[in-house]
C-alpha cells in the first residue's frame, strides 16, 4: 500500500484535498482577515516543520490552550500533520487542571493563549516541556518569560531548518486527539478519537446538514475548538467541504449580530444559551440573520420553546442533535426534511443506536420504553487513555453506553429524557429534569431555566429549580408555581425556586447541573 493509499481517511489527508481542489478559497475569516486554502496549507506545513526543529515527533502530545482563532487551526493540523497527537486543553482551566493535562498525556510541548502564560508558570508539570510556544493576538514585541517561542518564531524555523521534514505516515487507526471529558465522576478522562473517527464524524456532519462541495458554506464558528463541538462541527465540517470558518473568539451577543451581518454565514452551529440570547435580543432581526439556512443545535437539551421563540423571529431553522466526546461527537441529528421538535432526530449515516435496560445494560427495549441510549459506529473512539478499566465499562461489544436516559418513538426518532446521574428520585417517583424545564421555558417570563434534586428528609429528594427572569420580567416563586401546578403532576412541581441574575455556564455555554448540585452540596453541610 502505497503512502498517500495509507493517509486516506485522516485528517491530514482531508486538510490535503481541500487545499489542492479549492486552492484560492476562502477559508478562514478573523477580525476582517481572510485567508485562503493555499495559505492555511503553507502555514500548516511550515508550522509541523517549526515543531520538527525543537524536536517534537511522530507519536508526541502536543497541549493546545487557545480560544478560537487561526493560530488554532494551523497548530492543530500542523500537530498531527507531524503524526503527533492534539491535547485539547480548555482555556478557562486552572493550574491544577492544567497540570494533570499535562502529566496524564505526557504532553511534549504546549501552545498557549499569552494572558494564560500566568497559570501555565503556576502548573509544575509545563516546566518539565520541551517547547511552550505563545500566541498573541495581535502580535508584540513585548519580550517574553525565559523558556517561551512565539508562534510567529516557529513558523519562522521552518525556513531556517537545513534539514526536511522526515516523511510521515499517519494510519486512519492513529490516535490524533486526545479530548478529555468533563471529569464529573472523578478523574477527567481522556478519549482517544482516531484520524478515522473524526474524518468520517466530518463526513457524516456533512452528509446530514446537506452539504455541497461546490457550493461551500459559511460556517459561524463561535463554539470553542477546544470543545469536541466546535472541534468537528465548525473546523473539521469545514474542512472537509472546502469551506469558511468565520471565527470568533468568544460568544459576545452584540459581537456575534454584527459579524453575522457583516459576513452572511450560512450555518450557525451553537447551544441552547445561545439560542436563548438571540431570542431576547430586541433588535436580532435587523442584523440580516436570515443569510443562515441552518442552525444545529448541540451539547444540551433545547427545550421547545425555544426553538419555537428562535424560528418566529429569525424564520432560520433550527435542528436539535446529539453527541458525546466518545463518539467524536455526532451520533443523532434531525433529518432537514422531516424534524421533530424536542427529539435529537434519527441514528446519522453509518451509525446504528439501542435503547437498553437500566436493569442489566443488556435486554433492548421497545418504542417508549425509557432506557440508556448505546451507540455503535465508526466515530466511536478507541478508548480512554491509560484507563483499561473505564474503557471496558464504557464499550462494550463495540458498543459504547452513553449514560444517557432515553428512548424512542416507532419512527426511530430518538428522544433525550436525561442523564441517568441528574434523574431526581422523590418518594418512588421517577423525575426527569429536562420535563420539568420544558414547562418553565413555556412562562413567558422565564429567560433560563435548570432543575436538581436536593436532599428532602420525607420525599428522599425534593425539585428545585433556579430561574433566571427576563429583563424588566416581574416573576413570584408563587406565580411560577402556580403556572407549574397547571403543566405539571403535582409530584413533579418544583418545592424550591430560586431566582438568579444569571446561572453557572461551560465555556461552550451548557448550564452546569454539577455546579449548582455542588452549591447545595455546601450549603447543607454548613
Amino acid at each position: 500500500m502505497s503512502t498517500n493509499e495509507q493517509m486516506q481517511g485522516t485528517l491530514t489527508y482531508m486538510l490535503e484535498q481541500s487545499c489542492k481542489r479549492f486552492p484560492e478559497r476562502s477559508a478562514l475569516y478573523f477580525k476582517g482577515q481572510q485567508w485562503d486554502y493555499q495559505t492555511l496549507g503553507a502555514m500548516v506545513s511550515r508550522f509541523a516543520a517549526g515543531l520538527h526543529s525543537l524536536g517534537i515527533e511522530q507519536g508526541d502530545r502536543v497541549a493546545v490552550m487557545l480560544p478560537n482563532c487561526p493560530h488554532y487551526v494551523a497548530a492543530y493540523y500542523g500537530i498531527l500533520q507531524l503524526g503527533g497527537i492534539v491535547v485539547q486543553v480548555n482555556p478557562m482551566s486552572v493550574p491544577a487542571e492544567l497540570d494533570y493535562y499535562l502529566s496524564d498525556s505526557g504532553a511534549k510541548a504546549l501552545i498557549v493563549f499569552a494572558p494564560l502564560l500566568p497559570v501555565v508558570e503556576k502548573a509544575a508539570g509545563s516546566s518539565g516541556l520541551a517547547a511552550r510556544i505563545v500566541v498573541e493576538l495581535p502580535p508584540t514585541d513585548t519580550p517574553l518569560p525565559p523558556g517561551y517561542l512565539r508562534f510567529e518564531n516557529v513558523l519562522a524555523l521552518a525556513a531556517d531548518a537545513p534539514q526536511e521534514m522526515p516523511a510521515v505516515s499517519v494510519s486512519p487507526d492513529d490516535t490524533a486527539v486526545l479530548q478529555y471529558t468533563g471529569g464529573t465522576t472523578g478523574r477527567s478522562k481522556g478519549a482517544m478519537l482516531t484520524h478515522r473517527n473524526l474524518y468520517i464524524n466530518a463526513q457524516q456532519a456533512h452528509l446530514i446538514m446537506g452539504g455541497d462541495l461546490e457550493k461551500p458554506d459559511r460556517i459561524l464558528t463561535v463554539i470553542p475548538y477546544f470543545h469536541v463541538y466546535g472541534m468537528t462541527v465548525c473546523m473539521n465540517l469545514a474542512i472537509f467541504g472546502g469551506s469558511q470558518q468565520i471565527i470568533l473568539p468568544r460568544f459576545d451577543l452584540e459581537e456575534l449580530l454584527q459579524t453575522i451581518k457583516d459576513t452572511g454565514p450560512t450555518i450557525f452551529p451553537g447551544v441552547p444559551t445561545m439560542y436563548v440570547a438571540v431570542n431576547s435580543h430586541p433588535k436580532a432581526e435587523e442584523y440580516g440573520i436570515s443569510s443562515i439556512r441552518l442552525c444545529a443545535s448541540g451539547s444540551a437539551p433545547l427545550p421547545v420553546e425555544v426553538i419555537k421563540g428562535f424560528e418566529a423571529k429569525t424564520k432560520g431553522m433550527i435542528l436539535e442533535g446529539f453527541g458525546l466526546t466518545e463518539a467524536s461527537p455526532v451520533t443523532h441529528f434531525n433529518p432537514m426534511d422531516k424534524r421533530k421538535a424536542g427529539s435529537i432526530g434519527t441514528a446519522i449515516p453509518f451509525t446504528e443506536s439501542k435503547i437498553v435496560s437500566l436493569q442489566d445494560g443488556e435486554t433492548v427495549l421497545g418504542p417508549n420504553e425509557a432506557g440508556e441510549l448505546v451507540v455503535r459506529g465508526p466515530q466511536v473512539m478507541k478508548g480512554y487513555w491509560g484507563m483499561p478499566e473505564e474503557t471496558a465499562a464504557t464499550l462494550k461489544d463495540g458498543w459504547l453506553y452513553t449514560g444517557d436516559i432515553a428512548y424512542r418513538d416507532e419512527e426511530g426518532y430518538y428522544y433525550i429524557i436525561d442523564r441517568k446521574k441528574d434523574l431526581i428520585i422523590a418518594g418512588g417517583f421517577n423525575i426527569y429534569p429536562r420535563e420539568v424545564e420544558e414547562v418553565l421555558y413555556q412562562h413567558p417570563a422565564v429567560q433560563e431555566a435548570v432543575v436538581i434534586g436536593v436532599p428532602d428528609e420525607y420525599r428522599g429528594e425534593t425539585v428545585k429549580a433556579f430561574v433566571v427572569r427576563k429583563k424588566e420580567a416581574a416573576l413570584t416563586e408563587e406565580e411560577l408555581t402556580v403556572f407549574c401546578r397547571e403543566n405539571l403532576a403535582a409530584y413533579k412541581v418544583p418545592q424550591i425556586i430560586e431566582f438568579r441574575e444569571s446561572l453557572p455556564k461551560t465555556a461552550v455555554g451548557k448550564i452546569l447541573r454539577r455546579t449548582l448540585r455542588e452549591e447545595e452540596k455546601g450549603a447543607s453541610t454548613t
